[in-house]
């Protein structure tokens, strides 16, 4: 999860062991991928503006989806920020107000620390399980958020979205053509609708990390093509995982898949480590890259790649949070949190049956 604003520098702050970094950059220099550079966790496109309301405003078309029936995604209004039992522990970025960043160290766990992150990739997994049930034309993705809240904080777990970075909720929501970190609201779900929904947890001092996307109603061929796709682009990537593999290797393995159905690969978003802080080292890119690393054992990172079925360009909304296709095409991820383990990799976020 990572916020932009373009108009004006901002200070980037992150946590890398017991020393604080902060960067005075602007975040159109900061966050970008350059090949052979180190990079965090977005880079930026042309399309990137702060006068989203503008452009929305100078084209009269743009309301309408090129070739399709469904109108384009338009904010809806929030509801007040959820509190949180004052017994449940906050990760230290709510108390700080720290700025998004990824922590240059990977999270690498012992065997205590390994449980903490079964642990809270059980919790996640449960909570995203849970949230899909409510997934059906007419609930707003607002009450989708407060019954994830409620069920996190329920089970003694604090929603890691909720505060970081001025994220003002406790789950992600993404509809058709939001790439991801959308804001849940007062828009109901429409029949034919696909959502991604993207659930953290903090519990016991450990993130837990997952999405996927769902099917609202009746969706047609080419949205559950899409959704179909992106999902075996994750279970691809994650099956070469293991210690010595190259990290590049998730890239090649998810972008050749996704080229023999002509779908986009979005490369401005990518996976990272995971564990004690919420982004860490390794950057993981989806898309073919030749960027150097390879996996050790014990280690936590997350893989979620993002596909499209036309334009992989994203613009912001002035929300500084939304991100969506240029094109306004369809968009679907899934995610999950992995293992790095002596024979391969174990998914920490998988529903038990």
């Amino acid at each position: 999860m990572v916020g932009a604003s373009f108009l004006q520098p901002r200070i980037i702050s992150s946590f890398v062991g017991d020393r604080l970094i902060q960067s005075r950059q602007p975040l159109s220099q900061l966050f970008q991928y350059n090949p052979g550079h180190k990079h965090v966790s977005m880079q930026l496109s042309r399309t990137f503006s702060g006068l989203t309301d503008l452009l929305f405003n100078r084209r009269t078309n743009l309301d309408e989806v090129p070739n399709s029936k469904r109108k384009r995604l338009r904010p809806g209004k929030l509801s007040p920020r959820r509190p949180v039992p004052n017994h449940i522990q906050r990760p230290p970025y709510v108390k700080t107000r720290m700025e998004p960043g990824i922590a240059s160290e990977p999270e690498v766990h012992n065997l205590k620390g390994i449980e903490c992150m079964r642990a809270s990739g059980r919790l996640a997994a449960q909570v995203l399980n849970y949230a899909g049930t409510l997934v059906k034309p007419g609930i707003t993705t607002d009450e989708i958020d407060q019954a994830v809240h409620q069920m996190i904080i329920d089970n003694g777990a604090y929603p890691s979205p909720l505060g970081y970075g001025g994220f003002p909720k406790s789950v992600c929501t993404s509809v058709n053509e939001c790439i991801c970190h959308g804001i849940p609201d007062s828009r109901p779900l429409e029949d034919g609708d696909i959502i991604n929904i993207d659930v953290t947890v903090y519990l016991n001092g450990y993130h837990g990390d997952t999405s996927a996307t769902f099917f609202c109603g009746d969706v047609d061929e080419e949205a559950r093509n899409l959704v179909k796709v992106t999902k075996e682009c994750l279970d691809k990537a994650i099956s070469i995982c293991a210690p010595g593999v190259e990290l590049k290797k998730i890239g090649k393995t998810i972008h050749d898949h996704a080229d023999k159905f002509r779908y986009g690969v979005v490369q401005q978003f990518v996976g990272h480590g995971v564990g004690r802080v919420f982004h860490a080292d390794p950057v993981v890119l989806h898309f073919r890259n030749n960027d150097g690393g390879r996996m050790v054992l014990n280690q936590t990172f997350t893989i979620e790649p993002m596909l499209t079925i036309g334009s992989i360009n994203p613009i912001i909304w002035d929300d500084n949070w939304t991100v969506v296709t240029e094109d306004g095409s369809l968009s679907a991820q899934f995610e999950h949190t992995i293992l790095i383990t002596e024979d391969g990799a174990e998914i920490l976020t998988q529903c038990e049956d």
